[in-house]
């Protein structure tokens, strides 16, 4: 099985029948965060982001409604990672989680990105392997051009 990616806050998610995507926002929790250094901007979606849990709390028109606009409510969520309980006692949704809206039924909601950003460290370039660096990266030092990647509040 392949590795799936925790869902964060800013996820995009989608609507079968919606016409925009909208960003996930955690709003159930303060505690429990991933892909964040600091711990203050990517919180840990989880079963509990329900009811009006998007940044605009809309698909766009809404195909199930002759197009009228699509006011976006999660009952449910389904495919999530049951071996992690936050505090709150939501499980963490993976990115093929999959919401429940009352107009579209079950699994119309979909997540289409998971809101985690891959970013180097300076624990990455610590555990880099200089040989293997060298052979990636034949224009020069990588270590020292990985320097201006790393924010210098880390």
């Amino acid at each position: 099985m392949a590795e799936k990616h925790l869902v964060c806050d800013g996820a995009m998610c989608k609507c079968t029948y919606g016409t925009t995507p909208d960003k996930l926002k955690v709003l159930t929790h303060t505690k429990e965060y991933i892909n964040d250094p600091k711990g203050s901007k990517k919180l840990t979606a989880s079963t509990k982001d329900i009811n009006a849990t998007f940044e605009k709390n809309t698909f766009g028109s809404c195909a199930k409604q002759n197009n009228k606009p699509c006011q976006a409510v999660v009952t449910e969520w389904k495919g999530f990672y049951d071996k992690i309980t936050l505090t709150h006692g939501g499980k963490v949704l993976l990115e093929d989680s999959k919401a429940t809206c009352p107009v579209g039924g079950a699994g119309c909601i979909t997540i289409i990105f998971h809101g985690q950003k891959a970013a180097v460290t300076q624990h990455n370039k610590e555990k880099a392997d200089d040989d293997v660096l060298a052979h990636l990266y034949t224009m020069g030092n990588l270590k020292q051009s990985i320097d201006n990647l790393i924010p210098k509040n880390q």
